[in-house]
């Protein structure tokens, strides 16, 4: 049948064939913990391929639909954002209709409902309906549409942007993909954050402007971001910031009450991360000068997670959950709501790839400075059943969970197998749940407490507004939520205490002298957001004596005018430890444009020749990259009395001051024929051939033989077309019982591109977890047809040479020397001037084929057994 969707009396068909049972994943598939339980709450065909959700108020539930994914747009007519309703109460849907369905639509990934304005991230702009009458359908005669942020990159690609977030300060968060993006706010100011990641010409998806002429240049703020970026606006589109960049792809962030940032971030390998973000902080995807990719600058014995997120340069900060390969999506943070208190305070992560939901609960770590998201749990899992494919996770207006699955044995990249383009969105609440939401008063200021007061984000955002515009009226109402035991809603009346009159703004300023640091901490974030001055906030709370509440004023003085911030700076730099690295993190934001002067402060503090250094100063020292530190960093360098370690530190901070002397003293190390003679000269390679250009570092790699454009002869790599294959179907193969032991064996065919656990080259995809997150028949068919479904990120390159040779590779570096690397992990440096031309290999895999490889039917089944046994979960 066609697939019909119920707008009021009228019946719409869409070009969709779905059966008339559509496909499911059944509950008694999906185990949860034992004092909840999952319901469906609805299905296809009243949805279809959900990308992202939010809740009303009513408890509506709008979904953002994902039909038109990558490649093969099925809906000429566009994607829809519906509305699903359960209106007899049961705990089901029962009614569905379309909001707004347009060809602009090609499958967005973010969906937020605040009040009756509709928004939706869709490249290159972020769309804001307002459903001026509030029927919940938009008509363009009645109805607004406004395009409130424009020049994100990535329409119909999942690195782009995704969904907006209402903060407790009453700003709306979103963030955006490495795709790139050069957006200009209400203020007339530009933000930009490029990268080396551009497809050109891709057609779907589309690229609105080049992220390669930006990367590295500064935005209207005065900083350079690169790659994945987060922001935050007003809702008037004013203010706009960027409050954390160096991203992949974080598919969503979330926030608690209390101000904190989490999101997800997915791998080029086997590195995805569940992170918690702290303000400014740069994640590390790209180099600094937004043009290396971490495979380029990975050092030697550095593992694939700290080189993928450089967690071992200066002005990173640390990760967070680095779980290995995946494709993380939604995520949320629980507060209140109808599960049992025990799960207050739990974040929850989508993994679509692993089929299930992480869960944590973040706290304070040990030096008391970040948040630390604690022991990773599978809150949500499914084993048997390869179709689930959480992509999104929310908290109801009715204080349940909903999990929104796209359904198909795929996951994302670039297509979806499933052909009826199945969806369903399941509830998680306590057993025998009765859904429950506060009706109206008839009170503006009690409506709003109540909303306020509300387990889901969005229909809190309506509260705030509407209570920061009561102004002093509202005070006492919000006063009661701050004196009671839920520790949220104190939380969320703390923000708003700046904006209730005189009395309101001095109970937040008397949050600053509190006994406990959390309050102390809210109480700051609070006044700072409401556009206090952080200055004199700063020299209140500069000496405090928990260093979570010095961190946040660190972070408040990045942007501060630099004679003001540089005595507060040095004063927070006296608490550096050399142990807790988001404080020096943070203290090392607020140093930027005064690093010298406060090294100059710290070292004449310190007291102490070079070689005697504590701890904190080596560190701070580090951080800071001084270029009045080089001779003393020269001499902890060169010195035989120190450790091995000691000295590849200081040569690393050499690296990253970078100036002459730097750079010479790095030369010396490298020709020395010390102990850090090989590291040394990996630096020259890294940075010889890119930032330290005009420093004379070619004449040096061709002194030494290691980098001679005149001399190299590239050897030419192209992996040559599959034969036609006589193996049996996947289908066929996937019934066959394999043995492992034997499996094992035909695994050494490959290692020579693939990380099997600690064994293999990292060329290919990781194959730890691929056949239990994907299935066998989806393993047998990738081996067996390499090129009809490239994994995601894995797609090559064919270099041309001048000469006529081809080289078809993963390419690092585009810049001079292209850096390449073929199967095997063969690595060669081709002079540009070498080089013909660049093409990417659409539809061309860079693997060799099981009949290329010598892998028959009984091969491929042990394969495939032993693979199955091998996970993440052993």
């Amino acid at each position: 049948m066609k697939l019909s969707t119920l707008i009021g009396a009228t019946l719409i068909a869409s070009s969709i064939t779905v059966p008339a049972e559509s496909l499911v994943v059944p509950v008694d598939d999906i185990q949860v913990p034992d004092d909840l339980e999952v319901t469906i709450w609805a299905r296809s065909p009243m949805l279809q391929n959900p990308t992202n959700m939010d809740t009303d108020s009513a408890g509506r539930i709008w979904v953002a639909e994902g039909v038109n994914y990558r490649r093969e747009l099925h809906r000429p007519e566009g994607d829809r954002i519906v509305v699903l309703e359960d209106t007899d109460g049961d705990g089901a849907a029962d009614a569905s209709h379309t909001f707004i369905q347009d060809p602009e639509l090609i499958s967005p990934l973010g969906l937020s409902v605040f009040d009756n304005r509709i928004v939706v991230a869709q490249p290159p702009h972020i769309i804001v309906y307002t459903d001026v009458d509030r029927d919940l359908k938009f008509d363009s005669k009645v109805d607004e549409r406004e395009e409130f942020l424009s020049g994100f990159n990535g329409r119909n690609h999942d690195h782009s942007l995704h969904a907006i977030v209402a903060g407790p300060d009453g700003k709306w968060y979103f963030n955006q993909g490495n795709c790139g993006a050069r957006i200009t706010d209400k203020e007339g100011r530009v933000f930009q954050s490029g990268g080396p990641y551009y497809l050109k010409g891709a057609g779907n998806p589309e690229w609105f402007n080049n992220p390669n002429e930006y990367a590295g240049k500064m935005s209207t703020d005065g900083n350079i971001y690169n790659a994945g970026f987060a922001g935050r606006i007003s809702p008037d589109g004013s203010g706009l910031e960027i409050v954390g960049y160096g991203f992949r792809n974080s598919y969503e962030l979330c926030l608690s009450s209390l101000g904190d940032i989490f999101q997800n971030d997915n791998d080029d390998r086997v590195s995805c991360r569940v992170t918690w973000l702290m303000e400014g902080g740069n994640l590390g995807f790209f180099s600094k000068n937004g043009r290396r990719l971490w495979a380029t600058d990975r050092r030697p014995g550095q593992s694939a997670a700290r080189a993928h997120w450089r967690q071992d340069d200066p002005g990173v900060i640390p990760s967070g959950d680095v779980y290995g390969g995946g494709s993380p999506t939604g995520i949320c943070f629980y507060e209140n709501g109808a599960l049992p208190k025990s799960y207050e305070g739990l974040l929850l992560s989508c993994e679509a790839r692993a089929r299930t939901i992480l869960g944590y609960q973040p706290g304070l770590s040990e030096t008391g400075s970040a948040m630390e998201l604690g022991n990773r749990q599978r809150f949500l899992t499914s084993i048997a059943n390869l179709n689930l494919r959480p992509s999104d996770i929310m908290v109801g207006a009715d204080g349940a969970l909903y999990m929104a699955d796209w359904y198909d044995t795929k996951v994302g990249g670039h297509k979806a197998e499933d052909p009826t383009h199945s969806g369903a969105i399941y509830r998680i609440a306590p057993k025998g749940f009765r859904p429950s939401i506060p009706k109206s008063t008839g009170d503006a200021i009690a409506d709003a407490v109540e909303l306020l007061k509300s387990p889901a984000v969005s229909v809190r955002l309506a509260g705030f507004e509407t209570l920061k515009a009561n102004g002093s009226k509202a005070l006492p109402a919000v006063k009661q939520l701050l004196v009671g035991d839920n520790k949220w809603y104190a939380a969320r009346a703390a923000w708003l205490l700046p904006y209730l009159g005189s009395k309101g703004l001095k109970q937040c300023r008397s949050l600053l002298n509190n006994e406990s640091a959390e309050k102390r901490l809210l109480g700051f974030r609070s006044l700072r957001a409401a556009g206090h001055d952080v200055i004199s906030l700063a020299k209140q709370l500069v000496s405090d004596p928990n260093s979570a509440v010095r961190r946040e004023v660190a972070l408040s003085l990045r942007d501060a005018d630099n004679a003001k911030k540089l005595p507060l700076v040095i004063e927070l730099f006296a608490s550096v430890d050399g142990q807790d690295r988001h404080y020096l993190e943070a203290c090392g934001m607020a140093a930027e444009d005064v690093e010298e002067q406060i090294w100059v402060a710290l070292n004449k503090k310190h007291g102490k020749a070079p070689l005697r250094w504590s701890d904190a100063h080596v560190w701070s020292t580090w951080r800071l990259t001084p270029q009045t530190a080089v001779s003393a960093l020269i001499e902890r360098a060169g010195a035989d009395s120190l450790s091995i370690e000691e000295r590849k530190q200081a040569m690393v901070t050499l690296a990253f001051v970078g100036d002459q002397d730097a750079v010479d003293a790095i030369v010396g190390l490298a020709t020395d024929g010390g102990d850090l003679a090989t590291d040394a000269t990996w630096w020259l390679v890294s940075k010889g051939l890119d930032e330290w250009t005009g420093y004379g570092i070619r004449s040096v790699l061709k002194d030494k033989g290691i980098y001679d454009p005149e001399t190299i002869e590239p050897l030419s790599v192209v992996i040559p077309p599959a034969p036609i294959t006589k193996l049996p179907a996947a289908t066929e193969l996937a019934k066959r019982k394999g043995d492992v032991k034997q499996g094992k064996l035909w695994a050494n065919s490959c290692v020579a591109c693939h990380k099997i656990g600690d064994v293999g080259i990292e060329y290919g995809p990781d194959l730890r977890d691929w056949v239990a997150n994907q299935g066998k028949e989806a393993f047998f068919n990738a081996v067996i047809y390499p090129s009809e479904s490239i994994a995601h990120g894995f797609t090559g390159k064919a270099i041309t040479l001048k000469n006529g040779d081809v080289i078809e590779g993963m390419v690092f570096s585009q810049s001079d020397p292209v850096v390449v690397v073929s199967n095997g992990g063969l690595e060669q440096m081709i002079p540009r001037n070498l080089v013909k031309s660049m093409k990417t290999m659409w539809g061309k895999s860079l693997m060799l084929s099981a009949d290329q490889l010598g892998l028959q039917a009984e091969h491929l089944v042990d394969l495939a057994a032993y693979l199955e046994t091998y996970t993440t979960e052993e």
